[in-house]
């Protein structure tokens, strides 16, 4: 079984290659940052969900941006749990973290084959991490 840890660290692989400070913008165009590529989008959601006030310079610490991660996919993991009936696997919660909180909803087939490249790559990371 893949512990949420080992997730999220092949997801900051995939996303950064661990780097704290990527050297260029990766994706999308810079609005994502820090080690996992968070978004202001999530840290809002994060601090909406979790009651917590992190901000957006947290996306620059190593640390909170595993917290804030790990919170993400905890509340969005157990909300596709509520909605279900069936546990989020590494593969739902890594396409959540690439594709926002619904996206095991999204039914486009451009954006299908997106999550399935992204989770492919983690996928890999976490083969090559054992």
């Amino acid at each position: 079984m893949i512990t949420l840890m080992t997730l999220i660290l092949a997801i900051m692989s995939v996303e950064t290659g661990g780097e704290r400070y990527p050297d260029q913008a990766i994706g999308d165009s810079g609005r994502s940052v820090g080690c996992l590529q968070i978004s202001k989008a999530v840290v809002d959601d994060v601090n909406r969900v979790s009651g917590r006030s992190y901000t957006y310079e947290d996306r620059n610490d190593r640390q909170k941006s595993v917290e804030i991660c790990t919170a993400y996919l905890n509340y969005w993991g157990g909300y596709y749990h509520k909605q279900t009936g069936e546990r989020a696997t590494a593969e739902i919660l890594a396409k959540i973290w690439n594709g926002g909180a619904l996206a095991w909803k999204k039914d486009n087939p451009q954006v299908l084959q997106n999550l399935d490249r992204y989770w492919s790559k983690v996928r890999k990371q976490l083969k090559e991490d054992r």
